[in-house]
């Protein structure tokens, strides 16, 4: 009889486990969903506000606003800040290429470098204009 009846609310018990685990993956997958956007349309407005201030303080043109390592000499193995900020660019390039580089008003990335490396900044704005800049990391 304990029998008869295990076998009639194990077949329930197993739907309503799943149920449960369907409803809690869709409040999983709208939490993350809504954080996904949230984070999206942080990332635009972040694009629109430096989009604002390059045009406040460079307008267009193409310019090389800051380029700089900080320290600028380092112990072998050390990490240095590298910084940039570009106006007017559809383009950068970093020779050598340490890390991934984009057009930014300011961006700084952290560098190991292993001898002395001198670092070029090169923007270009898409009409065949290009400006650069460079200077040496020394290691110790």
């Amino acid at each position: 009889m304990a029998v008869e009846k295990l076998r009639r609310i194990v077949p329930v018990l197993g739907i309503l486990i799943l149920a449960a685990a369907i409803y809690d993956g869709s409040i999983f997958y709208r939490r993350w969903a809504g954080n996904r956007q949230a984070r999206q349309e942080q990332a635009d407005r972040e694009t629109d506000q430096a989009q604002k201030a390059i045009a406040m303080v460079g307008g267009g043109d193409l310019k090389i606003v800051s380029f700089y390592a900080l320290p600028g000499t380092i112990a072998r193995g050390g990490q240095t800040s590298v910084c940039y900020g570009v106006t007017g660019a559809k383009t950068v390039r970093l020779e050598p290429p340490i890390q991934k580089v984009w057009p930014a008003l300011t961006r700084c990335f952290a560098a190991s470098l292993r001898k002395d490396t001198e670092l070029k900044l090169s923007a270009d704005d898409g009409a065949g204009h290009t400006v650069s800049q460079s200077f040496v990391v020394k290691v110790r």
